[in-house]
């Protein structure tokens, strides 16, 4: 009877554990409602190059371990980096493509962790951008075409920098 009792507790802790997790899922998703990211490319967008990627998270910036829900950057997903002479545009899969007009892109560079994901040195793109509110975030994102070759990742990092470069002298990439 003991053995039962134990294995009792045991399912009745789980059970709150995962209700716990279920809870405070739902209660970030009401604190981020409000942040969302711009979506739909640009008529007349000239696509420069296409990356497949994975996109692992945004989080706060400069806080790689505190998630933010933006929609609908809300989960990981697998999909497409378009660079394009007017920004950056994300198509995710089971997802509407956010765009990232290059007035958007703050910053770009290397990360190595963000929450839920630890890769080799510099295997991840930080992407630094504002939200429709003004709301400064990173979006960490893998490049996985080519086996996630190191040419392809920089190559991506170098379009995404040339992206803020430009916005920053009011050019077109």
């Amino acid at each position: 009877m003991s053995q039962q009792i134990a294995g009792a507790v045991v399912l009745g802790v789980a059970v709150l554990l995962i209700l716990a997790g279920v809870w405070a899922w739902r209660a970030r998703l009401r604190r981020d409602s409000g942040l969302t990211a711009p979506l739909g490319v640009p008529e007349h967008a000239e696509v420069r190059a296409r990356y497949e990627t994975l996109y692992v998270a945004t989080t706060k910036h400069d806080h790689s371990l505190e998630r933010l829900a933006v929609r609908p950057l809300v989960y990981r997903a697998r999909g497409e980096l378009t660079i394009t002479d007017r920004g950056a545009a994300l198509s995710l899969d089971g997802s509407p493509t956010v765009f990232l007009a290059s007035s958007r892109l703050l910053g770009v560079d290397r990360a190595t962790v963000t929450i839920d994901r630890a890769v080799e040195p510099g295997g991840l793109i930080r992407l630094v951008w504002r939200t429709d509110d003004g709301t400064l975030v990173d979006s960490y994102l893998r490049i996985t075409g080519d086996l996630g070759s190191t040419d392809a990742a920089g190559a991506a990092l170098t379009d995404l920098q040339r992206l803020c470069a430009a916005s920053e002298t009011g050019e077109t990439a």
